[in-house]
């Protein structure tokens, strides 16, 4: 069976708290940018620090001025915790404080979410912030693909986030981003038995991808958020199977129900 990493660092407060933001290898959930560079800085003004007690945990995008689009299993470390969970926006360091934090007003998970070990699925979720982006520093929202357009094969798409570089590593304080290539859907499911491409996408993975701490961040293709990082190999540096990603044109009924329906 394979064992998924579910890409984010650091599981618990606790391991928060004693451990900063170094990135460790989990049996249950953990994604960074593996033979990446430094991204131009402001480049991605839709990226999204999400963090618990003011640490990095999760990458997320702006989809709207309210919403930041993340993966489900990133709830996994806030749990009880919401009011300390915040947005962090227009960031390219997060150490030099050049950025707007702003609180998380409420979270709606997609109702057939399901991870374990072997497997995950419907892992989508949206945040709605406490107030908009419409005038924030270095913020702005990125339009999401709306219609399913079948990728071509070795596509050049781009993921970027700030999480480990290396399997096990210290996660990056600037944003990093890899080019990467779309993976054909009869590969995917070849390595991934879960693997569903009306619901999830494969790409990259075997040469530059992500690792521990960036998961919830998109996959872009021609300026579209396409895909929503979610599943890797537990090895970033070598893995044998291919980066996962939640196909967002497969969840447009329920994004839209969800934005429209807490206005």
């Amino acid at each position: 069976m394979e064992h998924i990493k579910l890409l984010h660092c650091c599981i618990t407060i606790y391991l928060v708290i004693q451990l900063g933001l170094n990135c460790f290898f989990s049996a249950s959930v953990k994604v960074g940018i593996i033979n990446g560079t430094e991204a131009e800085p402001h480049s991605r003004p839709y990226m999204v620090s999400i963090q618990l007690q003011e640490q990095h945990v999760c990458g997320g995008f702006l989809i709207t001025d309210s919403f930041v689009m993340t993966a489900a299993h990133c709830e996994e470390h806030f749990k009880e915790n919401w009011d300390k969970v915040t947005a962090v926006i227009g960031a390219h360091n997060l150490k030099d404080n050049d950025f707007e934090r702003i609180a998380v007003d409420q979270h709606y998970i997609h109702e057939h979410f399901t991870v374990t070990k072997d497997k995950v699925i419907n892992d989508i979720m949206l945040m709605k912030l406490k107030k908009s982006t419409e005038n924030s520093k270095n913020a702005q929202s990125i339009h999401i693909q709306e219609k399913k357009k079948a990728r071509k094969r070795n596509d050049k798409c781009s993921v970027a986030g700030w999480g480990c570089i290396t399997t096990n590593g210290n996660p990056s304080d600037v944003l990093m981003e890899a080019h990467v290539k779309i993976i054909p859907p009869e590969t995917c499911k070849e390595q991934w038995s879960f693997y569903n491409d009306s619901i999830m996408l494969c790409a990259g993975g075997l040469h530059h991808g992500f690792c521990q701490g960036d998961s919830g961040g998109p996959l872009v293709c021609n300026n579209f958020a396409v895909g929503i990082v979610s599943f890797q190999n537990k090895d970033c540096d070598h893995p044998q199977q291919p980066n996962g990603y939640t196909r967002i044109t497969g969840f447009l009924p329920w994004i839209k129900k969800t934005i429209h329906g807490t206005k």
